[in-house]
């Protein structure tokens, strides 16, 4: 297991939200923690620890009137450490080469594919196409309702008719190069991984995954390994001392840089 730090971006600034609470509506969500640093700040930070993949989430839709200085935030992030994080946020087709050769690693994509609550297969071969597998990571961040953990997009307010089981991630590890899932009711809580979530990733180990949400003590990440059975990376973000939390940043990366 592998720490792979993050740095979201809402109305132009870094912050920690619950996620379940953000709203396009107003461009409203309920704050953890707001930087006073900005994204090239952080971008710096985890380039001279030398720590990769990790994600620059933009969290403002394109029609926002915060989009373009969020955009600007997450490009001076990936120009500051080029080579070393993956972007996601609004992420298509015609937009992802941008994004690359400012310095992404990869392009992270969930809306695009999953567009308006189904799966698109000609809109995952067109971003494909733009990328290449290689470069091109999917985001199946998910909720659960009747039992079952759905696929969520456009900034994790709308539920796709995709259920996130095995089979899915059979049938979509060939187009990608890694997973990213966050679990979207527990995120920014700091109140405890998804068990159950995090049981069914961690049986599957076919192309690594990173995993957010929920993680608000060691002993959540000692469960996250055990029950991950030491496959799946994790994102720790409002619990992090780095965004005001109480987990140690040197501590989680002395542990968790080095592993496979």
């Amino acid at each position: 297991m592998r720490f792979r730090p993050c740095i979201d971006i809402h109305n132009g600034k870094v912050k920690q939200i619950v996620g379940g609470s953000l709203r396009d509506t107003g461009d409203r969500a309920a704050e953890n923690f707001v930087s006073e640093m900005d994204a090239a700040w952080y971008a710096d930070f985890y380039q001279k620890d030398q720590v990769r993949g990790g994600h620059v989430i933009l969290l403002n839709g394109a029609d926002s009137p915060y989009f373009e200085a969020t955009r600007a935030q997450a490009v001076n992030a990936l120009r500051t450490y080029p080579g070393g994080l993956q972007i996601g946020g609004g992420i298509h087709d015609e937009n992802a080469a941008d994004y690359l050769d400012a310095g992404a690693s990869h392009v992270i994509v969930t809306s695009f594919v999953f567009k308006n609550g189904q799966f698109h297969e000609e809109n995952l071969e067109r971003i494909l196409r733009a990328v290449g597998k290689e470069r091109l990571v999917l985001d199946l961040s998910c909720r659960k309702k009747d039992g079952n953990y759905y696929i969520v997009t456009d900034r994790w307010q709308k539920f796709t008719d995709v259920i996130l089981t095995e089979a899915t991630l059979d049938e979509l590890a060939g187009s990608c190069s890694e997973f990213l899932i966050h679990a979207v009711d527990v995120e920014g809580k700091a109140s405890g991984i998804e068990e159950e979530l995090v049981a069914m990733l961690g049986g599957w180990h076919k192309i690594p995954i990173t995993y957010a949400g929920g993680v608000g003590s060691y002993e959540d990440l000692d469960a996250l390994e055990r029950l991950g059975q030491g496959y799946l990376d994790v994102t720790v973000g409002s619990a992090l001392d780095l965004f005001g939390g109480r987990l140690s940043y040197r501590k989680i990366l002395e542990k968790y840089s080095e592993r496979p």
